[in-house]
């Protein structure tokens, strides 16, 4: 039978080679092909001895990965929030207004360039902290969006 050329594109040439399947390995005994040769129990153990193999490989980092969404969502967010880091180092490279002590001067400069790295650090602070808890983490990332917002950058004429 001839194969279709639009199915021909679907497919490598050697698709169907064992050696191409990298990681692979055998866990646990070997079970008989024939059910009837080999006995209800070791047929059982041997399930049972793949199905851990196959729970210990995947491990538990699996089950925590995030979905398509949730990456989304975080590329968005970290968009923002680039977006903030920006507009507060644009605002802190402004002029500053003359102030008569040296200390206050000082310190008006220092919390500039802090409002510039506070963006940054709560996006990394947060995916460190909450690693573990999607909907904490996304609801600390929104709300540091909210509470970030470079308002000096935006009220400026």
């Amino acid at each position: 039978m001839a194969r279709d050329p639009d199915d021909e594109a679907l497919r490598w040439e050697g698709d169907d080679d064992p050696t191409l399947a990298p990681g692979w390995k055998t866990v646990g005994k070997p079970v008989p092909l024939n059910g009837a040769d080999a006995e209800p129990e070791a047929q059982a153990d041997a399930q049972a001895e793949a199905a851990t193999a196959a729970e210990s490989e995947a491990g538990p980092d699996a089950a925590a990965q995030p979905g398509s969404a949730e990456l989304v969502l975080l590329g968005v967010l970290g968009g923002v929030y680039l977006l903030y880091a920006i507009g507060w180092l644009i605002t802190a490279s402004g002029t500053a207004p003359a102030l008569a002590d040296p200390v206050a001067q000082f310190m008006y400069g220092l919390g500039r360039w802090f409002a510039v790295a506070a963006p940054a650090l709560w996006f990394g602070a947060v995916l460190w902290l909450a690693a573990e808890r999607r909907r904490a983490r996304l609801l600390w990332l929104i709300a540091g969006a909210v509470v970030l917002v470079p308002v000096p950058f935006l009220l400026r004429g």
